[in-house]
């Protein structure tokens, strides 16, 4: 079974040639020398208006593409509501790009956890995992993905799905959220500071949600954070009012880098 794009020709172009392109430049104007992050947190919004923002939370995994095969992609149900976290039965994800690899046999593992629940309708139309790929298959090598979608779950129960996903430097754990959603620009930029502020002290208490559609995912990821004493910086902040948007009505976006200190 192969879940089929939903976005392509909207979000990012359906041409391989042209998403190649697109995807390629904005990593060549991202900055590649940082250390390799354990897990991050990008934007899912259409390329012309986040993609430089992703690309800033992808383009150091480069020096790295030997080391990661497996990502664990974790992203709101803009579509479906649900109180499970959503695997997929899906064997591929597909892109213009190619083919990804589901990695069926860590979900099996994790398929007796009451938190977790096979559901491929809220995947068929979803954006916010599949935006990630094409950035993915770019910069990695060989690897395999483990894709969860939350909608009302506990922040609690997506953070023991994720620590049990963990793993070492060959696993990845991708977060994908915008932050604030159609506030003016100056408005927007002190919502998204502040959320960005709580993410870098590991705050999750005080992010709302309206601060971020995928803010459960984001409160889980730093409830493991504090466990696991990962430090954690801003890579990137910025809206659609400063990429391809008018700043009446913008969208936030934000790159974080979460690394390990030992």
């Amino acid at each position: 079974m192969i879940r089929k794009p939903a976005v392509a020709g909207s979000f990012y172009p359906a041409v391989s040639d042209e998403l190649q392109k697109m995807v390629d430049n904005f990593l060549t104007n991202a900055k590649k020398d940082l250390p390799l992050p354990k897990a991050i947190i990008a934007p899912h919004a259409g390329y012309i208006y986040s993609g430089q923002i992703a690309a800033s939370a992808y383009a150091c995994l480069i020096n790295s593409r030997n080391i990661i095969k497996r990502v664990v992609i974790l992203g709101a149900s803009h579509y479906a509501g649900f109180s499970i976290v959503a695997t997929s039965s899906a064997e591929h994800f597909s892109t213009p790009l190619g083919l990804v690899k589901v990695d069926q046999d860590t979900i099996s593992k994790i398929s007796s956890f009451t938190e977790v629940g096979t559901l491929d309708e809220a995947h068929t139309n979803e954006h916010s995992l599949e935006v990630q790929l094409p950035f993915l298959q770019t910069v990695l090598k060989d690897f395999t993905i483990i894709p969860l979608l939350v909608s009302s779950s506990e922040p609690q129960e997506v953070a023991k799905v994720i620590d049990a996903l963990w793993g070492g430097n060959e696993t990845l754990v991708v977060v994908s959220s915008d932050l604030s959603h159609y506030l003016d620009y100056d408005t927007a930029q002190k919502t998204d500071q502040k959320t960005a502020q709580a993410i870098v002290n590991l705050k999750p208490q005080d992010i709302r949600d309206y601060q971020a559609c995928g803010n459960l995912p984001i409160k889980a990821l730093l409830e493991i954070a504090i466990k696991k004493h990962l430090k954690v910086a801003t890579i990137d902040l910025r809206n659609s009012g400063d990429t391809a948007g008018d700043k009446s009505r913008v969208v936030g976006y934000g790159a974080f880098h979460f690394y390990t200190t030992n």
